[in-house]
């Protein structure tokens, strides 16, 4: 049994350690559930009486599932511990510089730590170090090397460098990530082998072993536990197990796709859906720039297709596209095309576009070592606004250690096939499948895919990694194996099912003039600070980020830069040079006078505002810079910086929403539509099924086609559902009875309502439509009805109660003048194991 199985187990009976509150308040990011789950299985390990000394742990986590936030998590686990010494090493020089600026630099946008560390009461810095003899006491002091730096370090002595004793006196962290490429003895344990050298592994195991209260975390996507001796060595080591294909299930990650064509289409097939993301994104107002990677197989090729490719974009006309357009016959390119046509966007205008979108100012080469160590941070920041990279080529220096959201087309520019080589595509697909983050309604999750059934909406292929590949089934089989070897491509069939309005509902006077009542969210307060937030900043000095650096580059290579801390207080830096700070503050609208005036309203004056302790006075910035006094420049971009992320505070307010009473009327044929909806998994009977089919229980099963009352030509919820469909039907003929017009309509993800309490949204799987003439006119119920199981009840109680309001509460509000009247009803969960429960409730439509 490997060692998360026996910690998941004590944690079906609450037997898990919480998660300390100190490490989700000095880390950036907000933890998901997952991470959190990866901390508590740790703390609990590393807290039991049975956990060996020295401690050796292997986190099996997904690429692109936050291994660096874990790892950054652990340090301040581990320095409340008593731990101030820690060891990063990886196998990649690009992987090592990337995780520096992840730990190191707080201007960075992939900065892991909160802008202060406080731990109990006091403020901890982060200190890097070449070794461990002169390491601060108080502060984080970090090590970073390669797997071989550190190997020749240990083995052959190197001024300044790691010595065995960094190790044998004092205890240290050692964080291991890519810790697949260490196991070189458990991989091919022949003793021959291992009697001419050392190796990695052995180098890791001797630093490890040199003083027992050591720990080693070992970080990896891809284990090989295929192989009996590392599964033998793993088995009681892997403290977390979060594969890849958990992380697509729970929709952490893009959807990923296959596009086979030949070459020259595959290129411009990328093109062309990477606008139609960039303007999908540009409609809903998201700064979101789609990136595409062409990949391949050897440097000389790479570099002359890059080559060609600017001279291929340079000369693109708009009947190169026309033809695109009109050979083309997969359904994603043709709806890129319509999409564009739809938006009066002519061939010639969309090739002007590509021409300035990827010209060759906008594409950077990865290709050697050289470009790769150079373009590091710019291969690693492609997400930044003021990155300007859209295309991408390399050959291998990127299958490891990058990490890009933005990613959604790679483009296979070679037709040769090995298992070695679809391998490796298959991870970097698992490493474009990274998910990139948006919202178009702050109801929506912002890290999860939110498109997956809803094959027909434009932001579905903002949601998806397209691989671009050659038109050869067995190479496609082959990746798919390979993708299945990493976890990502199990046997997964996407069912697609098309919800068909009936054509007798369309032609019916209710669907063509008929309306439906919706609410709306409202704000009902908003709270901004009235008070500037009271602590202590930092900012570091940016070097060799403009023109000017880079050409210097050569002449100062080998040089390291001495960095220095000052603090300074905005009152201090006043005092010195007003100016400084006044130039800074009126770079921001936020701090015009008469809008401070408005806020604060015992303010005098802008000077009052930057020099007095209530307000900026003594707000303190640690400044990092290369100077021992920091200058004026310095002292300016250090004010700008923390100026800039006080009025990002100040302008962030509390809200609170409720939703309203008043229901609008709203046309029914511009809500209800055909709609094709994919499904990830097909249960029997249950969701991604007809109710028609065989694998429905008999008592469920009906031909909803033939049925006039239900809008839609059949029914692919789950079975709960199914069940309540055939619970309506064995009404039918009492509701007849007394309704001139019945109509149930399935809610795709076509409507919402939103909670009376909290604005929260909802939408209600079903909307039922009853009308019965009187003698003024018609008066219409408009009953919103959710089936759900058992299992969901609890969670979604907040659902049920808002049901139940709406009879007293909703309001239709009407924009016409008619002769009906029209109520708004809700009923309780529909439930088969408390029917008559619903059953009593449903009745009273029958009185």
């Amino acid at each position: 049994m490997y060692l998360y199985e026996e910690i998941n187990g004590a944690r079906k009976y609450g037997g898990l350690k919480p998660v300390p509150e100190y490490i989700a308040a000095n880390l950036k990011f907000e933890l998901r559930k997952y991470q959190r789950e990866a901390f508590e299985n740790f703390v609990t390990h590393f807290e039991s009486e049975t956990c060996p000394r020295p401690t050796q742990v292997l986190f099996h986590m997904a690429t692109g599932s936050g291994k660096t936030l874990i790892m950054a998590g652990l340090i301040l686990y581990l320095y409340k511990r008593g731990y101030r010494n820690f060891l990063f090493f990886v196998n990649l020089t690009n992987i090592v510089d990337k995780t520096r600026e992840n730990f190191l630099n707080p201007q960075s946008s992939k900065y892991l730590f909160a802008e202060e560390i406080i731990l109990d009461g006091e403020r901890v810095r982060i200190n890097e170090v070449e070794n461990f003899q002169y390491a601060d006491a108080d502060a984080i002091n970090i090590c970073f090397s390669t797997t071989q730096g550190l190997h020749m370090t240990m083995n052959f002595a190197k001024e300044s460098g790691m010595t065995p004793e960094d190790f044998t006196e004092r205890k240290v962290v050692l964080i291991s990530d890519e810790a697949h490429h260490l196991n070189v003895n458990t991989r091919n344990p022949s003793a021959a082998d291992r009697e001419n050298r050392e190796t990695w592994e052995d180098t890791v195991e001797k630093i490890f072993g040199m003083n027992s209260a050591n720990v080693l975390l070992e970080f990896t996507a891809t284990c090989d536990l295929d192989n009996p001796s590392i599964k033998r060595k793993y088995e009681p080591l892997i403290v977390f197990n979060y594969p890849l294909l958990e992380f697509y299930n729970d929709r952490y990650s893009k959807e990923i796709m296959t596009l086979r064509a030949e070459l020259e289409d595959r290129i411009f097939n990328a093109l062309v859906l990477s606008q139609y993301r960039l303007k999908i994104f540009q409609e809903h107002r998201l700064n979101i720039k789609p990136v595409i990677l062409f990949k391949s197989a050897k440097i000389k090729d790479s570099e002359a297709f890059m080559k060609s490719f600017v001279e291929r974009v340079k000369n693109l006309r708009g009947e190169k596209l026309r033809e695109l357009s009109e050979k083309n016959s997969d359904e994603i390119i043709r709806r890129a095309f319509e999409y564009f046509s739809g938006k009066g966007i002519t061939f010639d205008e969309l090739a002007a576009e590509l021409r300035d979108e990827f010209s060759a100012e906008r594409c950077i080469s990865a290709n050697d070592d050289k470009d790769a160590v150079k373009n590091q941070i710019l291969l690693n920041t492609l997400e930044d606004s003021d990155n300007p990279y859209r295309a991408v080529f390399e050959v291998k220096k990127l299958d490891e250690g990058w990490d890009v959201l933005n990613l959604f087309d790679i483009v296979r520019l070679y037709e040769t096939r090995s298992s070695k080589e679809t391998l490796a595509e298959a991870q970097l697909i698992g490493r474009g499948a990274r998910y990139c983050p948006f919202q178009i309604h702050d109801e929506q999750p912002k890290f999860q895919r939110k498109y997956d059934r809803d094959a027909a909406e434009d932001l579905h292929v903002c949601e998806t990694l397209y691989y671009h590949c050659q038109n050869d089934r067995r190479y496609i089989n082959e990746l798919h194996e390979a993708l299945r070897k990493i976890g990502m491509g199990a046997d997964k069939k996407i069912v697609r099912c098309e919800y068909k309005l009936k054509e007798s509902f369309k032609r019916d006077e209710f669907y063509q003039r008929g309306v439906i009542f919706l609410n709306d969210r409202k704000l009902v307060s908003q709270m901004f600070h009235e008070v500037i937030p009271q602590k202590l900043y930092s900012f570091r000095q940016v070097i060799g980020k403009n023109g000017s650096d880079k050409v210097m580059a050569e002449s100062v290579e080998g040089r390291e830069e001495k960095f220095y801390t000052a603090r300074r207080t905005f009152g201090a830096i006043a005092a010195k040079n007003y100016a400084i700070v006044h130039k800074a503050l009126m770079k921001f609208p936020i701090y015009n006078f008469d809008r401070l005036k408005a806020r604060f309203k015992n303010l005098q004056s802008t000077r009052q505002f930057i020099t007095d302790a209530e307000y900026l006075g003594k707000i303190g910035i640690d400044i990092t810079s290369t100077e021992l006094e920091p200058g004026v420049e310095t002292l300016y971009c250090a004010a700008f910086d923390v100026l800039g992320k006080i009025a990002a505070e100040l302008e962030k307010p509390a809200v609170t929403y409720r939703g309203t009473t008043e229901f609008n009327s709203r046309n029914i044929n511009e809500i209800f539509h055909d709609k094709i909806v994919n499904y990830s998994e097909e249960s029997a009977g249950s969701v991604g099924t007809s109710q028609n089919d065989f694998s429905v229980d008999d008592d469920m099963r009906m031909n909803l086609a033939a049925e006039d009352w239900f809008a839609y030509n059949d029914n692919f919820g789950t079975s709960e559902e199914k069940a309540f469909v055939a619970y309506f039907k064995a009404r039918i003929d009492e509701l007849r009875k007394i309704y001139s017009k019945i109509y149930l309509i399935r809610n795709e993800r076509e409507f919402k309502i939103f909670s009376f309490d909290d604005g929260a949204r909802f939408e209600p799987d079903y909307v039922l439509f009853l009308q019965k003439e009187n003698s003024a006119g018609f008066e219409q119920f408009q009953i919103f009805i959710e089936p759900k199981g058992e299992h969901l009840a609890a969670n979604d109680s907040w659902k049920e109660k808002f049901l139940l309001q709406l009879k007293d509460k909703a309001i239709p509000v009407k924009i016409f003048v008619d002769d009906g009247r029209y109520k708004i009803w809700g009923l309780q969960f529909f439930n088969r194991n408390k029917l008559s429960d619903f059953d009593s409730e449903f009745r009273t439509l029958l009185d």
